[in-house]
């Protein structure tokens, strides 16, 4: 079945940078495609207008627009990690690129496009059976940018 629903990205002239970017950070991440802007399109005739791409068989649309658009965390892109090792490497990736952190595991890149490098390990402790280690949890995560995973389990744990 083909993918009903595609996230489609804005971006200020400068999607190609940013999905050849995307695609270093993910082996699986590829361009499937691009189209030009037209004669009587918005922008420069012959100037890459839509990137289509993938990652981890998801489908994207870029597309090259201008400056009236704005990214903020209200929408946001969820990478589920497997191990602090893979949070350290996509999280240092994005800041070493001129991205920005911001909290909770949430961090910006350098196109605006916001990020929250995750691990799906961490919700057992936030959202854990014990109530009271959630908690804990959920307050050791507040002050923390990027996620630590072992800071996470220990509160839970109440060590």
């Amino acid at each position: 079945m083909a993918q009903k629903i595609t996230t489609n990205i804005w971006y200020n002239g400068d999607a190609e940078d940013a999905i050849e970017f995307y695609c270093t950070l993910f082996d699986d991440a590829k361009i499937t495609d691009t189209a030009p802007y037209l004669e009587d399109a918005h922008g420069e005739p012959g100037k890459t207008m839509i990137v289509n791409f993938e990652i981890a068989g998801q489908k994207f649309t870029a597309i090259n627009g201008d400056d009236s658009a704005k990214h903020d965390h209200a929408m946001s892109l969820l990478v589920d990690c497997e191990s602090q090792a893979e949070i350290d490497r996509l999280w240092d990736a994005i800041l070493a690129k001129g991205g920005s952190e911001i909290q909770c595991g949430w961090i910006a890149d350098k196109w605006g496009v916001n990020w929250q490098i995750w691990p799906g390990e961490a919700d057992r402790y936030v959202m854990g059976p014990d109530k009271e280690g959630a908690v804990r949890a959920t307050q050791a995560m507040y002050p923390m940018k990027k996620i630590d995973l072992q800071q996470l389990k220990d509160a839970y744990e109440g060590k």
